[in-house]
């Protein structure tokens, strides 16, 4: 019977959708498996056991499998040694503190209430669509449903919640907020009163509702905040200040022998008719102050930024002065505006620092609109005169209604919104400033609520539908990002992606990998080093589920749902360690063989027990202690849950005389793994034998590095090798080679 001998030696594509079993012509075929399931791709080509992950806290929340997520872990990261974990749950906040020295992690704060008493606005339907931005002290934390709070560090151990407010002037009149005509362009406002308390205000056209009590508008350069509302067309409103506008220097202009004074009072939105009062102008073309400064009709609208008014007297010259005159009105304008985050208008969905300002992107009125701060002053986001550190107040308007949902600070300032994709350019020798600031369209694939992160080059995010992974990059051959498909031949593994976490480079492994945490309670790991043009998908499962997902630096952190013998299913804090064998696990010192769990699991709880190199089986936890004794008076040891790594390949084919061997009756005569420090392995559900050369009692067993051969039986026209472990012991597979008789 002729054989072939076909080497699998380089799995960089990883697990593949099993509708390419087929693709035999592929070069994607021999360096891809059926199934990657709790392994690391190496950069090498061959894959290792996946470290497990160490129990660190109970949050004493019963799992709810009704909710999308019940905690969210996030990073807050103020330097190399002062490190902590934020964790998100329905009102509360809960704060960990990583030991830079020990990497330990502890416990130090609660919080349930910002520090005004108020309750924080965190709820099981929100907390998977929060985004953040964090610098130094301060983490902003963003949604549609309320205005930003910051989680402030106030100390090595200390945390407190604040309300967003945004910078005032000196008199406390103006707030530097953004703000939005809501109204129509026809629709105007008048005022009772140029200044004062419950002063009148009414619209031309149906617009206020009950909910814009507490509203402050912005009527010309002043702003008025709503008290009552009396009717759609009436409200009772406090101004502060007085309606009047500071006209530029020279907005006078005189004719000679005319009465006739044309006033620039840029965007004035004032009528014929309407009555200004002007002040502190200087005399212009011989028409005296006096005969200009006072109560004054407009005669004459020229255009939006013109009008004309009569003087006092003629003018002798044709002459442009009048030094800067202050006009003031309680006429009807058009030139008015609302605060545009509010209860009413909804608030910021997205946030993230650039270039030195602080951008919010996308409240559910203005969906596309997108918002910078003055350079370096995160809270003033007063428009000023358009000077280059002045805030920024943008629309994408793009002819569809795109909801932004998350901002990248990258190359560019990327707005990723639920239909498509923008970047607003950065350039090389100058900041972005209100006069060069353009959102630019790119790519039409939309997002969803996962946060976009940057990977090895490129920015991930996930498709709004839920079942593709796309990356958003700049290709200089096209001049504008694209985002292609990178689940593509994973496209079985995304499954409606939660959260993701990155780290670039770490736990023991090069290469960027991003951990996409999906609805189904598995970890969808995407592995990539570009520069070799290497690429591809595992998956991570568990005892249980994975709830959250978080990165701090190169430490990865999960929240997991599991009975911890109780009976019932908890949510754990647990990190993820090379060190650790198994899931949930610890390490436990006792006598004889006798461990006291009970801090760790709960009685009835069935766990695995390792003691070095040795695994000693399965043990139920009974009266808060663990019994080993009967197979080793074990002094100390690891126990949790162990979990199972698979690699299966696709079906062994290779190309003879004749063509290949696809669809013919074939055995797998022969499998030679090339092992490195390994101490459990199967093959096609037969266990590798390890014997202790030494045979001392209570000896080590010596991890295997070289080839081991296994011999599997029966015939198959789709023969695959599957490759597993009985035991919760290191494995690593450098690759392989599968004997096929045929």
């Amino acid at each position: 019977m002729p054989r072939i001998r076909v080497p699998l030696n380089n799995f960089a594509f990883g697990e593949i959708n099993p509708s390419l079993t087929s693709r035999v012509d592929s070069p994607v075929y021999n360096q891809a498996a059926e199934s990657v399931k709790n392994f690391f791709i190496r950069a090498e080509g061959g894959v290792i056991k996946r470290p497990a992950t160490k129990r660190i806290h109970n949050f004493g929340h019963t799992f709810d499998s009704a909710l999308t997520q019940q905690i969210r872990i996030e990073p807050f990261v103020f330097s190399d040694d002062e490190k902590y974990i934020v964790a998100f749950s329905s009102g509360q906040l809960d704060i960990f503190r990583i030991v830079a020295s020990t990497n330990a992690v502890s416990h130090i704060q609660t919080i349930t209430v910002d520090v005004d008493s108020a309750s924080l606005p965190i709820t099981n339907t929100n907390i998977n669509q929060l985004t953040f931005a964090q610098r130094g002290d301060f983490m902003f934390i963003a949604h549609t449903s309320f205005l930003c709070r910051l989680l402030v560090r106030t100390g090595l151990t200390t945390f407190e919640v604040r309300l967003f407010s945004f910078d005032t002037d000196i008199a406390g009149e103006r707030v530097f907020q953004p703000y939005y005509n809501f109204q129509s362009s026809s629709t105007s406002l008048s005022s009772s009163a140029t200044s004062g308390t419950g002063v009148t205000l009414t619209t031309s056209a149906d617009y206020f509702t009950s909910n814009h009590v507490g509203v402050r508008l912005q009527i010309g350069e002043t702003e008025a905040t709503i008290t009552a509302v009396t009717d759609a067309k009436n409200v009772t409103a406090d101004i502060h200040g007085t309606l009047k506008t500071q006209l530029d220097v020279d907005a006078l202009q005189t004719k000679d022998g005319s009465n006739k004074v044309e006033v620039t009072h840029a965007l004035h939105g004032l009528a014929v008719g309407a009555s200004v009062t002007i002040a502190e102008a200087g005399g212009v073309g011989g028409i005296g102050a006096g005969n200009i400064n006072g109560a004054r009709t407009i005669n004459r609208i020229i255009d939006d930024n013109r009008y004309e008014i009569t003087a006092g007297s003629s003018a002798t010259s044709e002459a442009i002065g009048g030094g800067s005159p202050t006009v003031e009105s309680s006429a009807a304008t058009t030139e008015w505006f609302e605060q545009s985050y509010s209860p009413l208008r909804g608030f910021p969905a997205a946030v993230t620092f650039h270039e030195d300002r602080l951008w919010f992107g996308g409240t559910p009125s203005q969906p596309d609109g997108l918002w910078g701060s003055v350079t370096g002053e995160y809270f003033n986001f007063d428009l000023g005169d358009a000077e280059d550190n002045d805030a920024l107040d943008l629309d994408a308007n793009i002819g569809a209604t795109n909801q932004i949902r998350h901002l990248v600070s990258n190359r560019d300032l990327q707005v990723f919104a639920s239909q498509s994709e923008f970047f607003l350019p950065s350039f090389t020798d100058k900041p972005v400033t209100p006069a060069n600031a353009k959102i630019s369209a790119q790519t039409p694939f939309g997002s969803g609520f996962v946060r976009p992160q940057s990977l090895d080059g490129a920015t991930m995010f996930v498709q709004g539908t839920g079942t593709a992974v796309r990356e958003y990059i700049f290709s200089d051959a096209e001049g504008a990002y694209t985002g292609n498909m990178i689940s593509l031949l994973s496209s079985h593994l995304i499954n409606a992606p939660i959260q993701l976490a990155t780290i670039k480079g770490s736990l023991d492994r090069p290469g960027a990998y991003g951990f996409f945490l999906m609805n189904n309670g598995e970890i969808g790991v995407f592995y990539s080093i570009r520069s070799e043009k290497r690429a591809g998908w595992m998956r991570w499962e568990t005892t249980g589920s994975f709830h959250s997902i978080c990165s701090v630096d190169e430490d990865l952190y999960c929240v997991s749902a599991r009975d911890d013998g109780s009976g019932t299913t908890k949510l754990f804090l647990e990190r993820f360690q090379t060190d650790m064998a198994m899931d949930f696990g610890d390490d436990f010192t006792g006598t004889a063989g006798v461990f006291t769990v009970s801090s760790h699991f709960a009685d009835g709880a069935v766990v695995d027990v390792t003691d070095g190199t040795e695994y000693l089986g399965q043990f139920t936890v009974a009266s808060g202690q663990l019994d080993v004794s009967a197979v080793k008076p074990s002094t100390s040891v690891q126990a949790g849950y162990k979990f199972v790594p698979e690699l299966r390949t696709l079906p062994i084919d290779a190309q003879v005389q004749g063509g290949f061997l696809t669809a013919r009756p074939r055995r797998i005569s022969l499998v030679d793994l090339d092992l490195n420090e390994t101490l459990s392995v199967s093959v096609n559900g037969t266990d590798m034998i390890i014997r202790n050369v030494n045979f001392a009692v209570g000896g080590s067993v010596s991890k295997i590095t070289g080839k081991k051969e296994f011999r599997p039986l029966g015939y198959s026209k789709d023969p695959r090798v599957t490759i597993s472990q009985s035991a919760p012991l290191p494995l690593q597979i450098n690759g392989l080679i599968a004997e096929v008789a045929f």
